[in-house]
């Protein structure tokens, strides 16, 4: 297990006093329990006030929306156990006044008895206070043979709505209305595809292998109800989504709002592609999506995975939704309709015009580019993993990019001579690679076109490309970079044939095993670069091979 906590003992009480130390807006009390700084102003106005929780691991919530237009307080138990009676007496006790005190409870027996049993002291007390449960699990039948249905990341919906509600004034009757609306409108459906580790335990709660994945799973790293393989993200989007209209009976023409839920480990990157398919879904059904987010609202720790909350509206919720919020972990406010289409987007006007004249298909020029492609495609994991070791593990993916974008474009090039197509080349390169690789690249294949069509042969077209490297890049001979490569190549080619030319890169590119690195991404590694080529000089090295092999299939004897 590697985690940064200190004591796993501690990790909660010191996670919470982190959050009240860089927050302001929140004071912790004894027992895990975090309440609004101004909860004293609000109990005397006689503010309903709301107070929620569960075990800790779920981190934003329920801390997190803690804040005007939300919660009052949060109580937070040890990670995936539900707080005590007593800590969550002492939330309902520092904030309960004359407007009485909402419990919102996720659907979990030990939450159910610790709120509830509170809830029950409290009122001895003297205290108004009311409780709903929120279980808005859609991959559990209603009427299971189970404890049933388990509240998940639905329950921040409920907070926002409840809140919004409380801050407007709404007496604590009407508050518990709407609260018990929303929940009951809301479906929610997740999908692991990791499983993460309690600190205390200090091994994960379930396994998958590599290829599977967790259905309708709850949110303490239990097993789901249903374990497969894993699908494009398109195709597990669609089955989440359809479960969830089936549940709710939604269907064309019903306004409702979307969650994508982050389980704690999944990148922005890939939430956003899982955005984008959903609100293609809701659309494709006509069914009108009127608000989305997107983040991590209510997590399982680091899983992997994510889930989607739906839910059905109207104008009064889409305004308490919309409602201004303080907390640190509800979004930003942006009211407004989703986008459901997004417009098309102008065409690249910088890809070389459509000519004529097109490219000979049996020209030398092409049949090479086509070899150096083939081999660029083939060495794409080689590349990759050599770069992974060095650097960011990009170059044998953005190289091949290149490749197929090069092929893909030559009904584009201008086969007039062959230095309209190296233009028409180095224009692909430079839109298509990117990163280091494009403009390199596009700057040796663009300077050699230009000695070309000044009618210089090719070794001195090619040694003028690699200057244009130097000259771009301020690398030089002994850098650890494909100039370690491309340089000796040059000057063999100057003197000798592209076989010596061959031999003179795989040299140069052998050698840079013994260089620390000074450019690029591998200069921040050091002397843990010692024993591994250049990935670029290497790439240098298969794309000469490629040449040579072309070549030879036509010159024989001259190779």
């Amino acid at each position: 297990m590697k985690k940064l906590v200190n004591d796993p003992a501690a990790v909660v009480p010191e996670m919470l006093q982190g959050f009240a130390l860089t927050n302001p807006d929140i004071t912790l009390l004894d027992h895990g329990v975090v309440v609004r700084a101004d909860h004293d102003v609000l109990r005397r106005r006689g503010q309903v006030a709301l107070v929620s929780g569960g075990g800790a691991g779920h981190e934003p919530a329920h801390a997190g929306y803690v804040g005007a237009g939300m919660l009052t307080a949060a109580v937070a138990g040890d990670v995936f156990t539900s707080p005590s009676a007593d800590a969550v007496l002492t939330a309902i006790r520092a904030v309960g006044g004359p407007g009485g005190v909402l419990l919102i409870v996720k659907n979990y027996t030990g939450d159910r008895l610790n709120f509830g049993l509170a809830a029950e002291i409290a009122r001895t007390e003297g205290l108004e206070v009311e409780m709903i449960v929120v279980a808005d699990d859609a991959a559990l039948a209603a009427d299971g043979d189970n404890a049933g249905r388990r509240g998940l990341a639905g329950t921040v919906l409920v907070h926002k709505i409840a809140g919004a509600a409380a801050e407007a004034g709404l007496p604590l009757a009407a508050v518990k209305a709407e609260a018990i609306k929303a929940a009951e409108s809301i479906a929610t459906m997740g999908v692991a595809l990791s499983a993460c580790t309690v600190p205390a335990a200090g091994k994960p709660g379930l396994e998958l292998a590599a290829n599977e994945i967790e259905w309708g799973l709850g949110i303490h790293g239990e097993p789901g109800v249903e374990r497969g393989e894993l699908r494009p993200a398109d195709e597990v989007i669609d089955t989440l989504l359809t479960r969830l209209v089936v549940d709710r009976g939604i269907t064309a023409g019903d306004r409702v709002v979307l969650l994508v839920n982050n389980l704690g480990g999944t990148p922005t990157m890939e939430l956003g592609v899982i955005a984008r398919r959903a609100v293609t879904y809701l659309a494709e059904h006509g069914i009108e999506l009127e608000r989305a987010w997107t983040g991590s609202f209510l997590t399982a720790l680091e899983m992997a995975g994510c889930s989607l909350s739906l839910a059905r509206v109207d104008d009064e919720v889409l305004s308490r939704l919309d409602a201004p919020t303080r907390t640190t972990a509800w979004p930003a406010a942006h009211v407004g309709r989703v986008v459901r289409e997004l417009p098309t987007p102008p065409g690249d006007h910088e890809i070389v015009a459509v000519s004529t004249v097109p490219v000979d298909d049996n020209s030398l020029l092409w049949r090479t580019v086509e070899a150096i492609c083939a081999r660029l495609l083939d060495a794409e994991q080689e590349l990759t993993d050599l770069d992974q070791q060095v650097g960011d593990g990009d170059l044998g993916l953005s190289l091949a990019r290149g490749a197929r974008a090069v092929l893909t474009d030559k009904p584009q090039y201008d086969g007039t001579d062959d230095a309209s197509v190296l233009r028409g080349i180095a224009g692909t390169v430079r839109r298509a690679v990117g990163g280091t690789s494009g403009p390199l690249y596009a700057a040796l294949v663009l300077r050699i076109s230009a000695k070309r069509s000044d009618g210089e042969p090719w070794p001195i077209a090619f040694a003028a490309g690699v200057d244009a490297i130097a000259e771009l890049g301020g690398a030089k001979l002994g850098d650890r970079t494909m100039l370690d490569a491309l340089i000796p190549a040059a000057a063999a080619l100057r003197s000798g044939q592209l076989a010596d030319a061959v031999t003179a890169a795989r040299a140069g590119t052998e050698q840079t095993a013994g260089i620390v690195a000074v450019r690029g991404r591998s200069s921040y590694l050091g002397d843990r670069v010692l024993g591994v080529v250049d990935p670029g000089a290497q790439a240098v090295v298969l794309q000469l091979e490629a040449i040579r092999t072309a070549l030879e299939a036509v010159y024989p004897v001259r190779s």
